[in-house]
This record gives C-alpha cells, structure tokens and sequence, in this order.
C-alpha cells in the first residue's frame, strides 16, 4: 500500500492568513508564495508520504484567466517545480492533481466534448512536460467529463488514477453509480480508480467496497476526515486521527493508495503511517 498526502488547500490558506497574506486561488501560491506550497508538502513527505499531489488541481485555463494574469504553463510548471523540491533526496513520486472544470457539459451546460478536451489536453502537457510520476484525476462528479480526462491523460504513457466524489447515496452529484464510471474508464486503461472527498469515512467504505467487488483494478481512497468543525460540522463529531483510521480499517487490505481529503492534516498521514507499517 502507497500512501497519498492529505488536504492542501485548507492549509495553504491558513498559513496566508497567519502570514498577512490575501486569500486566492491556491494555485496562485506556486508562483507568489512557493514557500507555503513547498512547507506544506514537505509537511507529508516527513508525516509518511509515499506520493505527494502538485498544487495544480484548479490550474486549467478558464480558472487561471478569470483570476490572475498567468498562463497555465506558468502555474502548472511551478507547482510541479515545488513539489520536486519538496521530494528531493527522499523516496517520493510526484502525482499531478487535475481537478473537473466548473462549466458543465453539454446537456448539463453549454461546455462542449471538443473544447474540454483542449483545455484538458493543455493542463496535462503542461505537466508532464514539467515532469511528473502519475496522473491523478481526482473529485470528478460526471464520469463523462472523467472519462474525456482520462483519454487524454491516457496519451501521455504515464499511470492515470481517477478518483470521484460520492454523495451518501452511494452515487455521484451527476447520479453516477460505481458500475457507470467503471463503464466509462475500464476500457480508457486507467491504471487506478476510486473515492476522494465526498462525506467521509462512513460513505467512502461503503463505496470503496462495491469498487473492490466489480473491479480488478487497484483502489484508491482518499476521503474527507468528516466535515471539519471550521465548515459548520459538529466538534462531538470531527474525526480524529485514530477514528478515521478506525472506520477505513474494514477496507484497508483491498486498497493500495491511501490518504486524507478535507479535514485532514499530516497528522493523519502519520497515523496512516503507524497503521501499514513503514516504508
């Protein structure tokens, strides 16, 4: 079992509010704070990480043009540049994160197939041009925008991981099911599939279980730690450390990536360390 980091956002942002520094998009760290991108990733690799994400996951062309004066390129190559920095010396492989686009295709919207494979095209030359391990397509909700994804990121050679979002139905926000996304990327040739974010350790086991009895493929999961209390979760309910552990255990011998989303903290890759065992 590898082990993945955990939340980043979330921690980039306190550390702009500890430092004076405004609020933005994330991505644009990597170019006007790198310092914060490279702390926090150099964060996880100490905690345990086996594999750390870039700080790119909103840095396609429609966000980076509406909120700053950069190119893709720019964002994209400076994040994979922190994260190399951060790794270097250790045993550590660099996943390039690539999130969904927030226009919605066609019927949903008015995003056509052709156009977003552009701008997916254009964010994952970007990053293996930069130099990067694996792909990790990640908090899609509509299999379909994955599925155009994940063709194109499947051009470069590199490992594609995919990983969704779930609601506690046990389906997408877009009603996919676990056998509509394994319809969609099974023949692509994902290297990996599985759960991100969604509502945490209680939906995340439920679905990890139904990937594990309809695929042959490796699993991924990287749930939320339950809402956070800072997002209006209840504090007899956050989730320590040791209850997320407690409730992934049931699932954890049939996953081979592993790590936090939001609501988690290096300390909870460090006792995902301390649960399978050293490197």
């Amino acid at each position: 079992m590898k082990l993945l980091d955990g939340a980043t956002g979330t921690m980039l942002w306190a550390l702009a509010e500890k430092n004076g520094v405004p609020k933005v998009p994330v991505w644009r760290y990597n170019i006007e704070h790198p310092e914060f991108v490279e702390e926090v990733a150099r964060e996880y690799i100490d905690a345990g990480s086996d594999m750390i994400l870039t700080n790119t996951f909103d840095a396609n062309r429609p966000a980076v043009r509406k909120n700053s004066e950069y190119t893709v390129e720019d964002v994209i190559r400076a994040g994979v540049a922190i994260a190399h920095k951060a790794a270097e010396g250790r045993d550590v492989k660099i996943c390039f994160s690539v999130g969904p686009l927030s226009e919605l295709l066609e019927p949903f919207g008015d995003l056509e197939e052709d156009e977003c494979r552009e701008v997916y095209a254009e964010m994952i030359r970007a990053g293996v041009e930069a130099g990067v391990d694996v792909i990790l397509l990640e908090t899609f909700m509509d299999a379909e925008m994955l599925r155009i994804a994940a063709e194109e990121a499947k051009k470069t050679g590199l490992p594609v991981f995919c990983t969704m979002s779930f609601e506690k139905s046990g389906k997408t926000m877009f009603g996919n099911s676990v056998d509509d996304i394994l319809e969609a990327l099974e023949p692509v040739g994902v290297d990996a599939v599985g759960l991100n974010c969604s509502y945490g350790p209680e939906t995340a086991v439920a679905v990890i279980e139904s990937f594990h009895q309809k695929t042959a493929l490796p699993l991924i999961l990287k749930p939320n730690a339950g809402l956070p209390v800072s997002f209006g979760g209840d504090p007899e309910d956050a989730y320590t450390p040791e209850r997320f552990i407690n409730d992934l255990r049931p699932v954890l011998p049939y996953v081979s990536y592993v790590g936090g989303c939001c609501g988690s903290s290096p300390g909870y890759i460090k006792a995902l360390r301390g649960e399978v065992g050293e490197k």
